[in-house]
């Protein structure tokens, strides 16, 4: 404990850093954190500055009895570094508020608390657009911080036009997809592409964001981004899935179910590699969970929990050299890190992971990374295949900041699904 408490006096900034991390919880009672646009569990959580649009949150407490929860907002910059900007400057009203709606489960063998809530309130609301850092805390003590979620305001004063195309370079040609943009800044003051920044999501995913780039071409007020190595994805494969809306019926990717402990043990089917086959088309979820059952219950408090183990069986069961395998999806949110990293058993040649999971339906896909390359992103090559024909929902985000602005604004989006070319 004193060198803990030395750590952190000669390097403060250090655990300051580690408060501000997007979408992370610092609890580990914490499970099933969402926020979304209002009644639609697949969307970002995003709205427009100025309007009646809402977001819901919802989260549970695995500890059984009801806590003193408060939220607040932190306006970011397009990077996700705390603007500096002061907190009465871009909250209207209250800068705390508590989280109040809260209901014990019933009828789920598994015992938590679940907590929601309509954001923003009226007594809280944020009056500039912009990248928001929702902050969740106990006992309105920032101290103690549970978790952290994006989410943004967007002020709707550029108009963004997003295509994807096949990429011209014969290596990648029928393993990514490009995208090429066009902004029209005809209501901003743009003197220099530097008071602009661009973020192109894949799937809701910001490991791998592309940004930081400048626009390819400038005419007049238009701004476009079309260079052959800017806005290049690996394209991936349709999204596995496990549906978990229901413990007593076993769907057709659920193995078996052992309910002899609380939480039960649920058991997926093996998962093999896909690179060697041939793509097929078919609806996924992209990544997105939602949670749901298939009884007529509520699905946020009286649906149950399970331990969910995942298997993935890479070729002759030898496991990657230097690699390192994650479960990417909503369920480990989205990120390549320790939440979703696998575990290889060298008594079965396979990679595992354990997931506690709330009733719905769960999709997902695996990645490998270099463990050699720190800079280096999760790549679906390896595990699941590259085809250019798979089907993947992009996300443009195009910001400014004038000369007189202390943050970058948010001031432009549009989404645009692969399939829409053909």
């Amino acid at each position: 404990m004193r060198y803990t408490w030395l750590f952190w006096l000669f390097f403060p900034g250090t655990k300051l850093l580690a408060q501000r991390l997007p979408d992370h919880i610092y609890n580990p009672d914490i499970h099933t954190v969402k926020l979304f646009q209002q009644n639609n569990q697949s969307s970002i959580a995003l709205f427009s500055l100025g309007s009646s649009e809402q977001l819901e949150l919802h989260f549970d407490d695995m500890c059984g009895y009801p806590k003193n929860y408060y939220y607040t907002f932190v306006l970011c910059n397009a990077d996700w570094s705390p603007a500096d900007v002061n907190v009465f400057d871009y909250i209207k009203g209250f800068t705390q508020n508590r989280l109040s709606q809260y209901r014990m489960s019933t009828i789920a063998n598994t015992k938590y608390v679940h907590y929601q809530a309509l954001l923003p309130e009226r007594n809280c609301i944020p009056s500039k657009s912009g990248n928001y850092l929702l902050k969740v805390f106990q006992d309105s003590d920032t101290s103690k911080l549970v978790f952290t979620k994006r989410m943004m305001v967007v002020d709707s004063r550029a108009a963004v036009g997003a295509a994807v195309q096949q990429p011209f370079d014969n290596e990648i040609l029928r393993t990514h997809q490009k995208l090429q943009v066009v902004v029209n800044t005809q209501d901003l003051n743009v003197l220099s592409p530097q008071q602009t920044r661009l973020v192109i999501l894949q799937n809701n995913c910001w490991d791998n964001a592309i940004k930081n780039i400048q626009p390819t071409f400038i005419r007049g007020k238009n701004l476009e981004y079309n260079a052959e190595q800017d806005c290049i994805f690996p394209a991936g494969k349709e999204y596995r899935w496990a549906d978990l809306q229901n413990f007593r019926f076993l769907s057709d990717r659920m193995d078996k179910v052992d309910k002899l402990r609380t939480p039960f043990d649920v058991y997926i089917k093996p998962d093999v590699e896909r690179n060697n086959l041939r793509y097929l088309f078919f609806r996924d979820r992209n990544g997105w969970d939602e949670i749901n059952t298939t009884e007529s219950l509520n699905p946020w408090w009286q649906t149950d929990y399970a331990w969910v183990h995942f298997t993935f069986a890479p070729a002759n069961n030898q496991p990657y050299a230097g690699k390192s395998v994650y479960l990417l999806g909503e369920m480990t949110g989205n990120q390549v890190g320790d939440t979703s990293r696998m575990q290889y058993d060298a008594t079965k040649g396979v990679y595992t992971k354990s997931l506690l999971l709330k009733q719905g339906y769960y999709s997902y896909i695996y990645v490998a990374k270099d463990d050699r390359n720190r800079e280096a992103k999760g790549d679906p090559a390896l595990t699941e295949g590259n085809y250019w024909e798979t089907e993947n929902e992009y996300t443009v985000l195009f910001y400014f900041r004038s000369f007189s602005s202390r943050h970058d604004e948010l001031v432009g989006i549009t989404t645009v699904n692969s399939r829409n070319i053909r």
